[in-house]
């Protein structure tokens, strides 16, 4: 994920999230410089997205050829939301401040890269 760009990824919610701290790993290979913004939403159908929590983070790459996971680790607090059968949680970031279309990469190779799967801790 580049300048601009964004990725995002639906949950199928089965219930009502309260309010609270949510621990969030997001390791990740680093390609480029980059600045990305972290969105927590709670999608219902028909109604505009709602901000759980939202955080950013600038990334550098490592020095050299190196392409094992960089760490990222955090807690954020986050807001309550309703239910209603058909609504999702979503992941979304996007990158900025960069050249490169692949600059932020999670990863999904959990230690293969020395690193963890991004996840999420619900409060």
């Amino acid at each position: 994920m580049g300048p601009g760009g964004s990725q995002e990824a639906p949950y199928d919610l089965q219930a009502a999230l309260p309010a609270g701290s949510w621990h969030v790993v997001m390791d990740s290979v680093i390609l480029k410089s980059v600045d990305v913004q972290f969105d927590l939403l709670f999608r219902h159908t028909g109604d505009p997205d709602q901000t759980i929590a939202t955080w950013s983070h600038h990334f550098d790459p490592k020095p050299g050829a190196d392409f094992t996971a960089t760490a990222y680790e955090l807690d954020v607090d986050g807001a309550a939301t309703t239910f209603t059968k058909g609504d999702q949680l979503v992941f979304r970031y996007t990158g900025s401040n960069t050249t490169s279309a692949g600059a932020y990469v999670p990863n999904g190779d959990g230690v293969k890269t020395k690193g963890r799967i991004p996840s999420f801790t619900l409060p």
